[in-house]
């Protein structure tokens, strides 16, 4: 860990400490949203950007500078842990391909060599952004969660968005199912604990398709797994904030063993997931990423609802309900980013 909490507002929210106003960052800050990351990814392939230490750092704290943002997490992706456990993957300019999905294997299981090697670049990324960073900035790590890598891992990407035939395969294959769950959280773990050891700050799981499944079968089948990852980052000493995109109802189902703070998509208003959260969690989003295709007075007066929940509940991260979108104008994310700095949030 190289940040100094007494100074940096996310992880003094984190703590349970009193601050003058939520510490704001967003989920994919480091990103198409800012023209520097463009003009970088002119030089680059995404691959290369993710594979390169000064390259990646740099793009990493793009958006302390660009944006203001309190806090920088890690520029990464989610299927790096499925190409760890021998997965062909490449990255093109429509999205992450595998070579051959797992739902459509003879044996999936057969099918995986998990190598930790394949990780060790990020490592080096991860060192030369604690290099560079200012020491008042957090940063913060993730990994995706068991169920939304497993869906990738089975199907693929290039077909519907809701992956039929990774949820097929789920309920068709259930005692295989959980194998390859086991297989991923082992290597997502592993991968976590090497983050740790390199000095991140704050770690974020990502389950960006948790609303896919029922609660009752995600319950038994990918929260356990979620369990023993929030345990890994805690016994380090490290905050947990956990991402279930979809849940809807079932964030009353969460408990303080899965999560410290659990960030919010924008489906759910903030005053109801307060509600249905158990008290000891905190949380973090909720903005519509689509309102900032909106002119400026009308994002602010979107954003003013915020000013009561802020007031009220030091236990707040300011975040989005998901991540930056393309062809967001960079001029509103950076307005975004300064009316939360500077509004009175009435905290004395």
């Amino acid at each position: 860990m190289q940040t100094n909490p007494t100074e940096s507002i996310l992880l003094r929210t984190l703590k349970g400490e009193p601050t003058e106003r939520p510490p704001v960052w967003f989920m994919r800050q480091a990103g198409r949203v800012l023209p520097s990351y463009l003009e970088i990814k002119k030089q680059y392939t995404f691959w290369q950007m993710m594979q390169n230490p000064e390259v990646a750092a740099q793009v990493t704290l793009l958006p302390v500078d660009d944006l203001g943002v309190d806090a920088a997490i890690l520029f990464s992706d989610i299927l790096v842990v499925p190409y760890a456990m021998g997965m062909g993957l490449d990255f093109t300019d429509d999205g992450p391909v595998f070579e051959e999905p797992l739902a459509f294997r003879e044996n999936p299981v057969a099918g995986l060599f998990p190598d930790p090697a394949k990780l060790d670049y990020i490592y080096a990324v991860i060192d030369e952004i604690n290099r560079t960073k200012p020491a008042n900035i957090p940063l913060i790590g993730f990994c995706g969660a068991p169920l939304t890598v497993l869906l990738f891992m089975l199907q693929g990407l290039g077909r519907k968005g809701d992956f039929p035939d990774a949820i097929r395969f789920i309920y068709e294959n259930k005692e295989t199912t959980k194998q390859l769950i086991d297989a991923l959280t082992d290597m997502s773990i592993e991968y976590i604990k090497g983050q740790i050891a390199h000095g991140i700050d704050v770690f974020q799981l990502f389950d960006t398709h948790a609303g896919l499944l029922p609660f009752d079968v995600y319950e038994e089948l990918f929260l356990p797994p979620v369990q023993k990852i929030a345990q890994v980052v805690r016994e380090a000493g490290l905050p947990f904030i956990f991402f279930p995109k979809g849940i809807g109802t079932g964030l009353a189902g969460i408990s303080p063993e899965e999560a410290d703070f659990l960030s919010i998509d924008w489906q759910t208003p903030l005053t109801t997931a307060r509600k249905l959260v158990h008290s000891e969690i905190g949380l973090q989003g909720n903005i519509d990423p689509r309102l900032l295709f909106a002119p400026q007075e009308e994002i602010e007066k979107e954003l003013k609802k915020y000013l009561r929940f802020g007031a009220e509940h030091q236990n707040w991260i300011f975040n989005l309900g998901h991540g930056f979108m393309p062809g967001i104008p960079f001029e509103n994310a950076r307005f975004l980013a300064d009316w939360a700095k500077n509004a009175d949030w009435k905290r004395s």
